[in-house]
């Protein structure tokens, strides 16, 4: 068997830059319907992002950053995530991400009315996945 047979492509774009584009025998992240486990030959299909940890795999290295939103493409030989925002975790700043966090909870706590409780909701999600891909690394 070929060294590459469990291999594919991922790129990873945002509207800033080409995040990642390597060749990867696994990717997970999480969708608006739970979290997927993507490995070559997967069924095609396309997915909406959900904020989370975007563990990428490599031979025996394992790679995390946090995405936030997005679409994925999935092929059976490439993935393709068009995000708005992914970030490595030495990209993070730990303290803004939790000072989000704390007023995402606040906003959510007090369901003032006028307050967009979807729009709090995500910032909550967007500012956790920023946390937890720090305290992964």
């Amino acid at each position: 068997m070929a060294e590459n047979d469990n291999k594919f492509t991922l790129k990873v774009i945002t509207p800033d830059r080409v995040f990642f584009e390597e060749e990867v025998s696994m990717v997970e992240f999480n969708t608006v319907e739970g979290e997927v486990g993507i490995y070559k030959e997967h069924i095609p299909m396309t997915m909406i992002i959900a904020p989370g940890i975007l563990t990428i795999t490599q031979e025996e290295e394992t790679k995390e950053a946090a995405l936030h939103s997005g679409f994925a493409e999935v092929l059976p030989n490439q993935v393709t995530i068009l995000a708005e925002i992914v970030e490595w975790p030495a990209e993070i700043d730990l303290g803004r991400a939790e000072e989000s966090k704390n007023r995402a909870e606040e906003r959510i706590r007090e369901n003032a009315p006028g307050t967009d409780m979807k729009r709090a909701e995500m910032s909550l999600k967007r500012a956790v996945a920023r946390i937890n891909a720090v305290e992964y690394k």
